[in-house]
């Protein structure tokens, strides 16, 4: 499922929580590890100690990566370590590209730089999926054991619901397969029966969406239609009152009154989720 996972870490103390829960797939999986620090150009960083010239964080990012290393080491992983000057997202962005990684973990949520704009940067920009965390989340627990994935119906969307099938079919976790419809979008349209317009569409939209599952490989499948005023508040809610460990998301989607995977609402989840939030691009 993965075999090259990239961990872009800037040392932030909450990120160790994070680490862990990628040890914990990379050691399921046998996948190895790339531990990468970004000195970041756009500060000036150099310096002379000793009448020799240093670059500080530099000489900070080898101290994140090899005390993760040691931990990875430890737990039998395979690691690759690297600090690379440039700007945070793109280098890591490029540096997915350069090594073939087919996964990206970051943590989310705060000030520092790895844990705001720049990982909904990345996300925006990289060609393979991105798994961002909470530091301040529960522990999470793997194998997982729920995966929702939201779907509108659009190709990004399949895109997600065919990584989180194979999610759920290697850890055995019950898969579920959730379509929100937005009365808020609706506006002055929003009559009971064009609402009940939607949620028949939204039914149509899950059906379509497990039908092409292989259920003899999933042990559990849930559909799921949520009506709400925000469809980010809606996943969230639903992922909550199910006990989620991961969320599924397209990056891309439908435009208009029936469609909502949008970058925007996307964004907000990965911001404000309880639990990780694996983010899958379009082609």
């Amino acid at each position: 499922m993965f075999d090259r996972i990239l961990f872009a870490t800037d040392g932030r103390e909450g990120a160790n929580t994070v680490f862990e829960h990628v040890l914990d797939i990379a050691e399921q999986h046998d996948a190895s590890v790339h531990v990468l620090n970004v000195a970041d150009t756009t500060h000036d960083s150099v310096t002379r100690i000793q009448g020799e010239v240093i670059d500080v964080l530099e000489r900070e990012g080898e101290d994140i990566v090899d005390e993760l290393a040691a931990r990875a080491t430890n737990r039998r992983v395979s690691v690759v370590t690297d600090v690379v000057q440039g700007g945070v997202p793109e280098t890591i962005v490029a540096y997915a590209g350069e090594y073939d990684i087919d996964l990206i973990a970051m943590p989310v949520g705060g000030n520092r730089p790895l844990l705001g704009s720049t990982t909904e940067r990345v996300i925006r920009r990289a060609a393979v999926p991105v798994l961002t965390l909470r530091p301040d989340d529960r522990v999470v627990r793997y194998p997982y054991q729920d995966v929702v994935v939201p779907t509108d119906g659009s190709d990004c969307a399949e895109l997600a619901l065919e990584l989180a099938v194979d999610i759920t079919r290697a850890t055995g976790a019950t898969l579920h397969v959730l379509s929100v419809v937005d009365v808020a979008g609706l506006g002055i349209a929003a009559t009971p029966e064009r609402q009940a317009t939607l949620e028949n569409e939204a039914e149509a939209i899950v059906a379509e969406a497990t039908d092409g599952i292989n259920e003899d490989a999933i042990e559990s499948i849930e559909e799921a239609i949520n009506v709400g005023t925000s469809v980010s508040g809606a996943i969230q809610a639903y992922g909550e009152d199910h006990g989620a460990d991961l969320i599924v998301m397209g990056t891309h989607g439908r435009t208009g009154i029936a469609g909502y995977l949008l970058g925007s609402v996307t964004e907000t989840v990965v911001r404000s989720a309880a639990c990780p939030v694996l983010t899958v691009p379009s082609r």
